[in-house]
Protein backbone atom coordinates (compact mmCIF):
# COMPACT_ATOMS: atom_id res chain seq x y z
CA UNK A 1 0.00 0.00 0.00
CA UNK A 2 1.44 3.32 -1.10
CA UNK A 3 1.38 5.73 1.67
CA UNK A 4 0.20 9.34 0.03
CA UNK A 5 3.68 11.61 0.76
CA UNK A 6 0.90 14.44 1.81
CA UNK A 7 -1.57 14.60 5.38
CA UNK A 8 -4.00 16.20 2.63
CA UNK A 9 -3.92 16.85 -0.54
CA UNK A 10 -5.58 20.66 -0.07
CA UNK A 11 -5.02 22.61 3.57
CA UNK A 12 -7.18 25.86 3.53
CA UNK A 13 -5.95 28.46 6.05
CA UNK A 14 -8.94 30.39 6.90
CA UNK A 15 -12.69 29.63 7.32
CA UNK A 16 -14.36 32.31 5.80
CA UNK A 17 -16.35 32.74 2.56
CA UNK A 18 -13.36 31.96 -0.31
CA UNK A 19 -11.77 29.04 2.03
CA UNK A 20 -14.91 27.18 3.02
CA UNK A 21 -15.89 27.20 -0.75
CA UNK A 22 -12.83 26.32 -2.08
CA UNK A 23 -12.53 23.44 0.69
CA UNK A 24 -15.89 22.27 -0.13
CA UNK A 25 -15.72 21.83 -4.08
CA UNK A 26 -12.40 20.58 -3.41
CA UNK A 27 -13.55 17.96 -0.71
CA UNK A 28 -16.73 16.91 -2.93
CA UNK A 29 -14.01 16.20 -5.86
CA UNK A 30 -12.72 13.30 -3.42
CA UNK A 31 -10.01 15.43 -2.58
CA UNK A 32 -8.47 14.97 1.50
CA UNK A 33 -9.68 18.74 2.65
CA UNK A 34 -8.50 20.48 5.90
CA UNK A 35 -9.72 23.97 7.07
CA UNK A 36 -8.29 25.68 9.54
CA UNK A 37 -9.99 28.81 11.26
CA UNK A 38 -8.47 30.12 14.29
CA UNK A 39 -11.46 32.17 15.39
CA UNK A 40 -15.21 31.23 14.46
CA UNK A 41 -16.50 29.45 10.76
CA UNK A 42 -17.94 31.80 8.59
CA UNK A 43 -15.48 34.93 8.30
CA UNK A 44 -15.48 38.45 8.13
CA UNK A 45 -19.03 38.66 6.61
CA UNK A 46 -21.07 35.81 8.41
CA UNK A 47 -19.25 36.84 12.03
CA UNK A 48 -17.94 40.54 12.44
CA UNK A 49 -19.18 41.66 8.87
CA UNK A 50 -22.11 42.20 6.15
CA UNK A 51 -24.51 39.81 8.32
CA UNK A 52 -24.38 41.24 11.71
CA UNK A 53 -24.13 45.12 9.85
CA UNK A 54 -27.16 44.65 7.96
CA UNK A 55 -28.89 43.76 10.49
CA UNK A 56 -28.08 46.40 12.48
CA UNK A 57 -28.54 48.57 9.38
CA UNK A 58 -32.50 46.59 9.53
CA UNK A 59 -32.59 47.69 13.53
CA UNK A 60 -32.14 51.45 12.87
CA UNK A 61 -34.32 51.34 9.53
CA UNK A 62 -37.23 50.41 11.83
CA UNK A 63 -36.57 53.76 14.05
CA UNK A 64 -36.84 55.88 10.95
CA UNK A 65 -39.76 53.45 9.47
CA UNK A 66 -41.96 53.79 12.74
CA UNK A 67 -41.94 57.61 12.90
CA UNK A 68 -42.77 58.09 9.29
CA UNK A 69 -45.50 55.38 9.54
CA UNK A 70 -47.74 58.52 11.04
CA UNK A 71 -48.26 59.50 7.26
CA UNK A 72 -50.05 56.78 6.53
CA UNK A 73 -52.41 56.67 9.39
CA UNK A 74 -50.50 54.64 12.31
CA UNK A 75 -50.57 56.10 15.88
CA UNK A 76 -47.54 53.93 17.27
CA UNK A 77 -47.24 55.96 20.26
CA UNK A 78 -44.17 56.44 22.57
CA UNK A 79 -41.51 53.28 21.10
CA UNK A 80 -38.94 52.08 23.41
CA UNK A 81 -35.80 50.59 21.64
CA UNK A 82 -33.49 47.78 23.40
CA UNK A 83 -29.84 47.37 22.28
CA UNK A 84 -29.00 44.72 25.02
CA UNK A 85 -32.15 42.33 23.71
CA UNK A 86 -31.36 43.13 19.90
CA UNK A 87 -27.86 42.34 19.93
CA UNK A 88 -29.05 38.87 22.16
CA UNK A 89 -30.67 38.06 19.16
CA UNK A 90 -28.10 39.38 16.24
CA UNK A 91 -25.70 36.71 18.57
CA UNK A 92 -27.89 34.08 18.42
CA UNK A 93 -28.39 34.34 14.81
CA UNK A 94 -24.56 34.61 14.02
CA UNK A 95 -24.03 31.27 16.12
CA UNK A 96 -26.74 29.71 13.90
CA UNK A 97 -25.05 30.63 10.40
CA UNK A 98 -21.47 29.84 11.70
CA UNK A 99 -23.17 26.39 12.52
CA UNK A 100 -24.43 26.06 9.02
CA UNK A 101 -20.76 26.96 7.87
CA UNK A 102 -19.39 24.20 9.60
CA UNK A 103 -22.06 21.46 8.60
CA UNK A 104 -21.12 22.57 5.17
CA UNK A 105 -17.93 21.36 5.51
CA UNK A 106 -18.50 18.39 7.77
CA UNK A 107 -21.15 17.33 5.47
CA UNK A 108 -18.78 17.49 2.19
CA UNK A 109 -16.21 15.47 4.12
CA UNK A 110 -13.59 18.47 4.71
CA UNK A 111 -12.01 18.34 8.32
CA UNK A 112 -12.00 21.14 10.45
CA UNK A 113 -9.68 22.32 12.57
CA UNK A 114 -10.29 24.90 15.21
CA UNK A 115 -6.88 26.54 15.50
CA UNK A 116 -4.20 29.36 13.98
CA UNK A 117 -2.17 27.23 11.07
CA UNK A 118 0.87 28.92 10.28
CA UNK A 119 3.37 28.02 7.39
CA UNK A 120 6.42 26.50 8.70
CA UNK A 121 7.72 25.79 5.06
CA UNK A 122 5.98 25.59 1.59
CA UNK A 123 4.10 22.28 2.23
CA UNK A 124 3.86 21.91 6.08
CA UNK A 125 1.67 24.23 8.63
CA UNK A 126 2.44 24.54 12.14
CA UNK A 127 -1.05 24.60 14.40
CA UNK A 128 -1.64 26.41 17.68
CA UNK A 129 -1.91 23.46 19.57
CA UNK A 130 2.04 22.36 18.29
CA UNK A 131 0.86 19.37 15.68
CA UNK A 132 1.89 20.01 11.97
CA UNK A 133 0.30 18.79 8.76
CA UNK A 134 1.09 18.98 5.68
CA UNK A 135 -0.50 19.44 2.32
CA UNK A 136 0.41 19.01 -1.65
CA UNK A 137 -1.43 22.22 -2.22
CA UNK A 138 -1.95 24.99 0.34
CA UNK A 139 -4.83 27.82 -0.33
CA UNK A 140 -4.53 30.95 1.88
CA UNK A 141 -7.67 32.38 2.57
CA UNK A 142 -6.84 34.30 6.06
CA UNK A 143 -8.87 37.43 4.86
CA UNK A 144 -8.66 41.27 5.91
CA UNK A 145 -8.75 42.82 9.67
CA UNK A 146 -9.34 46.52 10.55
CA UNK A 147 -6.41 48.56 10.82
CA UNK A 148 -6.20 50.83 14.18
CA UNK A 149 -3.29 53.32 14.23
CA UNK A 150 0.02 52.90 16.35
CA UNK A 151 -0.07 54.42 20.03
CA UNK A 152 3.01 56.62 18.18
CA UNK A 153 0.98 58.16 15.13
CA UNK A 154 -2.62 58.32 16.94
CA UNK A 155 -1.79 58.86 20.94
CA UNK A 156 -4.66 57.05 22.84
CA UNK A 157 -5.60 54.66 19.51
CA UNK A 158 -5.92 51.84 21.89
CA UNK A 159 -9.09 53.44 23.56
CA UNK A 160 -11.12 53.13 20.34
CA UNK A 161 -13.24 50.62 19.25
CA UNK A 162 -12.94 49.42 15.64
CA UNK A 163 -15.62 47.97 13.66
CA UNK A 164 -15.36 44.04 15.33
CA UNK A 165 -15.96 45.57 18.54
CA UNK A 166 -19.38 47.17 17.28
CA UNK A 167 -20.91 43.61 17.47
CA UNK A 168 -19.57 43.38 21.41
CA UNK A 169 -21.28 46.52 22.51
CA UNK A 170 -24.63 45.79 24.56
CA UNK A 171 -25.22 49.36 25.46
CA UNK A 172 -26.04 52.31 23.28
CA UNK A 173 -23.36 55.19 22.87
CA UNK A 174 -25.66 58.32 23.30
CA UNK A 175 -22.71 60.37 21.54
CA UNK A 176 -20.36 58.51 19.28
CA UNK A 177 -17.37 60.29 17.30
CA UNK A 178 -16.57 58.20 14.47
CA UNK A 179 -13.35 58.59 11.94
CA UNK A 180 -13.16 57.39 8.63
CA UNK A 181 -15.23 58.14 5.15
CA UNK A 182 -15.26 54.57 3.55
CA UNK A 183 -18.04 52.66 3.13
CA UNK A 184 -17.85 51.05 6.76
CA UNK A 185 -18.02 54.65 8.71
CA UNK A 186 -20.64 55.69 6.13
CA UNK A 187 -23.11 52.75 7.24
CA UNK A 188 -22.29 52.60 11.02
CA UNK A 189 -22.87 56.54 11.35
CA UNK A 190 -26.60 56.05 9.63
CA UNK A 191 -26.86 52.59 12.08
CA UNK A 192 -26.39 54.94 15.58
CA UNK A 193 -27.91 58.01 14.02
CA UNK A 194 -30.43 56.11 13.20
CA UNK A 195 -30.98 53.95 16.87
CA UNK A 196 -30.99 57.45 18.54
CA UNK A 197 -26.95 57.89 19.35
CA UNK A 198 -26.13 61.83 18.98
CA UNK A 199 -23.01 60.86 15.53
CA UNK A 200 -19.85 63.21 14.51
CA UNK A 201 -18.17 61.82 11.35
CA UNK A 202 -14.55 62.98 11.03
CA UNK A 203 -13.26 62.14 7.18
CA UNK A 204 -10.03 63.37 5.42
CA UNK A 205 -11.67 64.30 2.52
CA UNK A 206 -14.01 67.45 1.48
CA UNK A 207 -16.80 64.31 0.87
CA UNK A 208 -17.14 60.66 1.98
CA UNK A 209 -16.42 57.43 -0.15
CA UNK A 210 -13.10 58.47 -1.82
CA UNK A 211 -13.19 56.38 -5.48
CA UNK A 212 -17.44 56.58 -6.04
CA UNK A 213 -19.20 58.66 -8.49
CA UNK A 214 -19.29 62.18 -7.32
CA UNK A 215 -22.72 62.51 -7.77
CA UNK A 216 -23.20 59.62 -5.17
CA UNK A 217 -20.43 61.38 -3.11
CA UNK A 218 -23.04 64.16 -3.27
CA UNK A 219 -26.25 62.18 -2.25
CA UNK A 220 -25.08 60.18 0.76
CA UNK A 221 -23.21 63.80 2.32
CA UNK A 222 -26.86 65.26 2.01
CA UNK A 223 -28.71 61.91 3.38
CA UNK A 224 -25.53 61.72 5.99
CA UNK A 225 -26.42 65.31 7.31
CA UNK A 226 -30.29 65.05 6.81
CA UNK A 227 -30.13 61.35 9.51
CA UNK A 228 -28.32 64.51 12.05
CA UNK A 229 -24.97 63.06 11.68
CA UNK A 230 -22.34 66.03 12.39
CA UNK A 231 -20.30 65.81 9.68
CA UNK A 232 -16.51 67.27 10.07
CA UNK A 233 -14.88 67.46 6.94
CA UNK A 234 -10.95 67.65 5.83
CA UNK A 235 -9.63 66.56 9.15
CA UNK A 236 -8.86 63.26 11.58
CA UNK A 237 -8.40 62.61 15.01
CA UNK A 238 -5.03 63.47 16.30
CA UNK A 239 -5.00 61.84 20.11
CA UNK A 240 -8.23 60.28 21.73
CA UNK A 241 -7.54 61.03 25.68
CA UNK A 242 -9.88 58.93 28.49
CA UNK A 243 -11.89 61.24 30.46
CA UNK A 244 -13.85 58.99 33.08
CA UNK A 245 -16.58 57.63 31.43
CA UNK A 246 -15.86 59.89 28.40
CA UNK A 247 -13.59 59.96 25.57
CA UNK A 248 -12.20 63.05 23.94
CA UNK A 249 -11.08 63.26 20.79
CA UNK A 250 -8.60 65.97 19.53
CA UNK A 251 -8.87 66.60 16.18
CA UNK A 252 -6.31 68.42 13.90
CA UNK A 253 -8.57 71.53 13.13
CA UNK A 254 -7.63 72.44 16.60
CA UNK A 255 -11.61 71.50 18.23
CA UNK A 256 -12.23 68.31 20.57
CA UNK A 257 -15.39 66.17 20.15
CA UNK A 258 -16.35 64.52 23.61
CA UNK A 259 -17.99 60.62 23.49
CA UNK A 260 -19.09 57.76 24.83
CA UNK A 261 -17.23 55.73 22.26
CA UNK A 262 -14.92 56.60 19.19
CA UNK A 263 -15.09 54.16 16.71
CA UNK A 264 -11.94 54.08 14.04
CA UNK A 265 -13.20 52.87 10.69
CA UNK A 266 -9.98 53.58 8.49
CA UNK A 267 -9.94 50.83 6.01
CA UNK A 268 -8.73 47.16 6.19
CA UNK A 269 -5.50 45.47 5.84
CA UNK A 270 -4.76 41.60 4.78
CA UNK A 271 -4.47 39.58 7.39
CA UNK A 272 -1.06 37.50 7.07
CA UNK A 273 0.92 39.06 10.12
CA UNK A 274 2.49 36.17 11.61
CA UNK A 275 1.42 33.64 8.94
CA UNK A 276 4.80 32.81 7.98
CA UNK A 277 4.86 33.82 4.33
CA UNK A 278 8.57 34.24 4.34
CA UNK A 279 8.90 30.50 5.84
CA UNK A 280 7.22 29.82 2.31
CA UNK A 281 8.61 32.01 -0.01
CA UNK A 282 5.10 33.66 -0.72
CA UNK A 283 5.39 36.79 -1.84
CA UNK A 284 3.65 40.10 -0.72
CA UNK A 285 3.24 43.62 -1.19
CA UNK A 286 4.23 46.49 1.10
CA UNK A 287 0.59 45.99 2.59
CA UNK A 288 0.86 42.44 3.14
CA UNK A 289 -1.76 41.58 0.70
CA UNK A 290 -0.43 37.87 -0.95
CA UNK A 291 0.05 38.82 -4.85
CA UNK A 292 -1.15 36.05 -7.24
CA UNK A 293 -2.10 35.77 -10.68
CA UNK A 294 -5.51 35.97 -12.56
CA UNK A 295 -5.91 32.27 -11.19
CA UNK A 296 -4.99 33.12 -7.97
CA UNK A 297 -1.72 31.72 -7.63
CA UNK A 298 1.10 32.76 -5.68
CA UNK A 299 4.25 32.75 -6.85
CA UNK A 300 4.82 29.59 -5.16
CA UNK A 301 2.97 26.89 -7.94
CA UNK A 302 1.31 24.86 -5.23
CA UNK A 303 0.02 27.87 -2.98
CA UNK A 304 -2.77 30.03 -3.92
CA UNK A 305 -4.57 33.02 -1.94
CA UNK A 306 -8.23 34.05 -2.23
CA UNK A 307 -10.68 37.07 -1.22
CA UNK A 308 -9.44 39.93 1.25
CA UNK A 309 -6.31 38.80 1.77
CA UNK A 310 -4.85 39.64 -2.12
CA UNK A 311 -6.51 42.90 -1.76
CA UNK A 312 -8.34 42.70 -5.04
CA UNK A 313 -11.79 43.21 -4.59
CA UNK A 314 -12.82 43.02 -1.46
CA UNK A 315 -16.26 41.44 -0.96
CA UNK A 316 -17.44 38.39 0.06
CA UNK A 317 -18.99 37.55 -3.33
CA UNK A 318 -15.64 37.77 -5.04
CA UNK A 319 -13.84 36.07 -2.65
CA UNK A 320 -16.95 32.95 -2.95
CA UNK A 321 -16.49 33.18 -6.73
CA UNK A 322 -12.15 33.15 -6.22
CA UNK A 323 -12.38 30.21 -4.34
CA UNK A 324 -14.99 28.16 -6.90
CA UNK A 325 -12.89 29.20 -9.45
CA UNK A 326 -9.55 27.42 -7.37
CA UNK A 327 -11.39 24.70 -6.87
CA UNK A 328 -12.98 23.70 -9.89
CA UNK A 329 -9.33 24.40 -11.57
CA UNK A 330 -7.40 22.42 -9.83
CA UNK A 331 -9.39 19.47 -8.49
CA UNK A 332 -12.16 19.22 -11.49
CA UNK A 333 -9.90 19.67 -14.78
CA UNK A 334 -12.24 22.88 -15.63
CA UNK A 335 -9.73 25.79 -15.54
CA UNK A 336 -11.17 28.88 -15.42
CA UNK A 337 -10.44 32.65 -13.57
CA UNK A 338 -12.78 35.01 -12.21
CA UNK A 339 -13.52 38.56 -14.04
CA UNK A 340 -13.08 41.01 -11.54
CA UNK A 341 -14.42 43.49 -13.97
CA UNK A 342 -18.04 45.06 -13.45
CA UNK A 343 -18.65 43.93 -9.93
CA UNK A 344 -21.49 45.54 -8.75
CA UNK A 345 -21.30 47.08 -5.03
CA UNK A 346 -23.45 48.37 -2.50
CA UNK A 347 -23.06 50.83 0.63
CA UNK A 348 -25.83 50.16 3.05
CA UNK A 349 -26.17 53.98 4.20
CA UNK A 350 -29.53 55.50 4.33
CA UNK A 351 -30.98 55.00 1.84
CA UNK A 352 -28.56 52.95 0.57
CA UNK A 353 -26.23 53.02 -2.65
CA UNK A 354 -25.72 50.82 -5.25
CA UNK A 355 -23.03 50.64 -8.35
CA UNK A 356 -22.07 49.01 -11.02
CA UNK A 357 -19.79 49.93 -13.61
CA UNK A 358 -17.18 52.98 -14.02
CA UNK A 359 -17.76 56.31 -12.62
CA UNK A 360 -18.35 59.38 -14.98
CA UNK A 361 -14.47 60.08 -13.99
CA UNK A 362 -13.13 56.74 -14.57
CA UNK A 363 -15.24 56.36 -17.72
CA UNK A 364 -14.04 60.46 -18.61
CA UNK A 365 -10.70 59.39 -18.48
CA UNK A 366 -11.03 55.28 -20.49
CA UNK A 367 -13.07 55.92 -23.13
CA UNK A 368 -13.14 59.83 -23.69
CA UNK A 369 -16.51 61.36 -24.74
CA UNK A 370 -19.42 60.12 -23.07
CA UNK A 371 -22.81 60.74 -22.14
CA UNK A 372 -24.23 61.01 -19.13
CA UNK A 373 -28.46 60.58 -18.00
CA UNK A 374 -29.44 61.74 -14.15
CA UNK A 375 -32.22 62.27 -12.58
CA UNK A 376 -33.13 63.12 -9.23
CA UNK A 377 -36.42 62.72 -7.56
CA UNK A 378 -38.74 62.06 -4.92
CA UNK A 379 -40.08 57.97 -4.17
CA UNK A 380 -43.95 57.58 -4.64
CA UNK A 381 -43.35 56.02 -0.57
CA UNK A 382 -42.59 59.28 0.52
CA UNK A 383 -45.02 61.94 -0.61
CA UNK A 384 -47.44 60.85 2.43
CA UNK A 385 -45.14 60.37 5.09
CA UNK A 386 -43.09 64.20 5.00
CA UNK A 387 -39.71 62.43 4.42
CA UNK A 388 -37.61 64.44 1.90
CA UNK A 389 -35.05 62.08 0.90
CA UNK A 390 -34.44 61.98 -3.00
CA UNK A 391 -33.23 58.90 -5.31
CA UNK A 392 -30.84 59.87 -7.55
CA UNK A 393 -29.47 57.62 -10.63
CA UNK A 394 -27.50 58.01 -13.14
CA UNK A 395 -26.48 56.27 -16.24
CA UNK A 396 -22.84 56.59 -17.86
CA UNK A 397 -22.72 55.78 -21.52
CA UNK A 398 -19.86 55.55 -23.66
CA UNK A 399 -20.83 57.95 -27.26
CA UNK A 400 -18.76 56.02 -29.79
CA UNK A 401 -21.48 52.83 -29.49
CA UNK A 402 -24.33 53.80 -26.56
CA UNK A 403 -22.82 51.03 -24.64
CA UNK A 404 -24.10 51.40 -20.88
CA UNK A 405 -20.61 51.80 -18.81
CA UNK A 406 -21.70 52.23 -15.29
CA UNK A 407 -24.95 52.62 -13.27
CA UNK A 408 -25.10 54.59 -10.08
CA UNK A 409 -28.09 54.73 -7.51
CA UNK A 410 -28.76 56.01 -4.56
CA UNK A 411 -32.28 55.40 -2.81
CA UNK A 412 -34.35 52.59 -1.46
CA UNK A 413 -33.61 48.87 -2.48
CA UNK A 414 -30.69 50.13 -4.59
CA UNK A 415 -28.98 47.12 -3.91
CA UNK A 416 -31.65 45.14 -5.31
CA UNK A 417 -31.75 47.42 -8.31
CA UNK A 418 -28.06 47.29 -9.32
CA UNK A 419 -27.99 43.76 -8.67
CA UNK A 420 -29.85 43.62 -11.74
CA UNK A 421 -28.73 46.17 -13.52
CA UNK A 422 -25.22 44.84 -13.53
CA UNK A 423 -26.58 41.84 -15.27
CA UNK A 424 -27.01 44.22 -18.37
CA UNK A 425 -23.54 46.15 -17.87
CA UNK A 426 -21.73 42.69 -17.67
CA UNK A 427 -23.58 42.06 -21.09
CA UNK A 428 -22.66 44.94 -22.96
CA UNK A 429 -26.01 46.57 -22.68
CA UNK A 430 -26.47 49.64 -24.72
CA UNK A 431 -28.86 52.56 -24.07
CA UNK A 432 -30.84 51.52 -27.08
CA UNK A 433 -31.49 48.09 -24.89
CA UNK A 434 -32.08 49.99 -21.99
CA UNK A 435 -34.83 52.46 -23.90
CA UNK A 436 -36.29 49.27 -25.52
CA UNK A 437 -37.03 47.85 -22.32
CA UNK A 438 -40.83 48.55 -21.02
CA UNK A 439 -41.07 50.43 -17.65
CA UNK A 440 -42.44 48.72 -14.64
CA UNK A 441 -44.85 51.20 -13.17
CA UNK A 442 -45.49 52.39 -10.91
CA UNK A 443 -41.83 51.64 -9.15
CA UNK A 444 -38.56 53.66 -8.88
CA UNK A 445 -36.68 51.23 -10.90
CA UNK A 446 -38.43 52.28 -13.72
CA UNK A 447 -36.41 55.46 -14.23
CA UNK A 448 -33.32 53.67 -15.54
CA UNK A 449 -35.32 52.77 -18.82
CA UNK A 450 -37.29 55.86 -18.97
CA UNK A 451 -34.47 58.62 -18.95
CA UNK A 452 -34.31 60.56 -22.05
CA UNK A 453 -32.18 63.76 -21.62
CA UNK A 454 -28.60 63.76 -21.51
CA UNK A 455 -27.11 65.63 -19.28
Amino acid sequence: MTVPPYDYDLFVIGGGSGGVRAARLAAQSGARVAIAEEYRMGGTCVIRGCVPKKLMVYASGYAKALKLSAGYGFDVGPVRYDHARFMAALREEVTRLSGIYRKGQTGAGVTVIDERAEFLDAHTLQLASGARATAAKILIATGGRPWRPSETDMPGASLALVSDDVFDLDELPKRMVIHGGGFIAVEFAHVFAGLGSEVTLVFRKDRVLTGFDEDVRSDVMENLANAGVRLVPNAVIKTIQSSGADFRAQLSQGAAVEADRVLLALGRHPYTEGLGLARASVAADTSGAVIVDAYSRTNVPHIWAVGDVTNRINLTPVAIREGHAFAETEFYGKPWAFDHADVPMAVFSQPEVGVVGLSEADARAAHGEIDIYRTRFRPMKNMLNGNPTRTMMKLVVRASDQRVLGVHIVGEDAAEMIQLAAIAVKMGATKDDFDRTCALHPTAAEELVTLRTKV
